[in-house]
């Protein structure tokens, strides 16, 4: 397998250096990269739609539940939503290795205005039914889909190799705040005076937002070579599997993260919000709450990763939070109470979100850069 793509397959315990101690890299080193023009709009307009992302989870459920309250139609739109995100990540990370990826982020962010947006204005109309749900989410789904590659590959384009640990950490840092502490609070505060429909729409404005903070980085030129084939599309994909297959460390991380959003990402945000709402007697604002406690235990992943710098055994601290993540996660099955689900939700995320900056920074310091899409 090795000779199919020409590289060794990678120690990835020992090919990262762990880089500058916490005192050597000051108290505020994670906020480095933000200096960099493209790199702070790219940021910024993330930020804003994880925001919007955060009261979509809170307006969803209760959406849903409005027009059925068995968690079979939850589970539906739950299909619907992460299906398209396994079907077409892999082609969606081939587009972003093909072309201009700033563009390819900009398409993904206007696909999500319109799904989202129409389901908003469906909703506020009152003529939305289940349906009509399933079939926008899962364009929501495609635009993520061609979103989340296209941002993993263009972050090593505009941000030096030495500062990719703080980036990485920026990024996870970000995502628990706003999508799960300030989203989820906000979310349930909206759909509790505007509805749900009025949510939706916010959240298709932060992703117009984010398209915009996009048009305004510095334009590239990288056109990928050749036609676009039937024949030349398969020879990529097959260059990306080979090269995966190849590097032990990227394969055995990526079957765990495709177990994990198969196993707890659908369950995750079906069943926690129908055990609040019917075993627990909670409203929106209680998953709201639950979603808070997963964002602030994300947050201090993020920084205690982003200003000790990454630890000396890469792959072992990885899988060991990962597997603390998953037993943190049991604590959802057995929750009695409100606060059961707050410690359950702060451990599980404290401890993936910390594997995670670790994995991510693995990730655009080894694989090549014409690659870094489809792996």
């Amino acid at each position: 397998m090795k000779q199919e793509t020409g590289q060794p397959d990678i120690d990835a315990s020992s090919a990262v250096p762990e880089g500058p101690t916490p005192a050597r890299r000051g108290r505020l080193a994670m906020f480095r990269p933000l200096k960099i023009r493209d790199f702070a709009l790219l940021w910024t307009g993330f930020s804003v739609s994880l925001l919007g992302d955060g009261i979509y989870y809170v307006a969803l459920p209760v959406q849903v539940y409005a027009l059925s309250n068995v968690t079979t139609a939850l589970s539906l739109v739950g299909v619907a939503w992460t299906l398209p995100l396994v079907l077409f990540l892999l082609f969606g990370g081939l587009i972003s290795d093909r072309f201009d990826r700033r563009r390819v982020l900009i398409a993904a962010d206007l696909i999500r205005v319109a799904a989202i947006g129409a389901i908003g204005v469906l909703s506020v109309a009152g003529v939305l039914e289940l349906w009509h749900m399933i079939i926008l989410v899962a364009f929501y789904g495609i635009g993520n889909a061609l979103f989340n590659p296209a941002f993993g590959a263009i972050v090593p384009d505009i941000v030096p190799k030495e500062q990719l640990t703080e980036a990485n950490a920026l990024h996870q840092f970000v995502k628990p705040f706003m999508l799960r502490l300030i989203g989820p609070g906000l979310g349930g505060l909206i759909v509790a005076f505007m509805g749900a429909g009025g949510a939706f729409l916010i959240n298709a404005a932060t992703f117009g937002v984010s398209a915009c903070a996009l048009a305004l980085m510095t334009p590239t030129t990288r056109v990928a070579s050749g036609d676009i084939t039937v024949a030349s599309v398969r020879a990529d994909l097959a260059v990306g599997f080979s090269y995966v297959r190849s590097q032990t460390w990227l394969w055995g991380t990526l079957l765990a993260a495709a177990c994990a959003l198969l196993t707890f990402f659908g369950p995750f945000q079906v069943l926690v919000p129908f055990v609040i709402k019917n075993n627990l007697g909670g409203g929106p604002e209680d998953i709201g709450l639950v979603y808070a406690f997963a964002g602030a235990g994300g947050i201090l992943g993020a920084v205690v990763i982003g200003q000790r710098g990454l630890p000396r055994k890469h792959v072992l601290f990885m899988y060991v939070a990962w597997s603390v993540s998953a037993l943190a996660i049991s604590g959802f099955g057995l929750a009695t109470s409100l606060w059961h689900m707050w410690l359950a939700a702060f451990v599980m995320a404290a401890s993936n979100t910390a594997a995670m900056v670790v994995w991510g920074t693995l990730l655009h310091r080894l694989v090549p850069p014409d690659l870094r899409g489809r792996a």
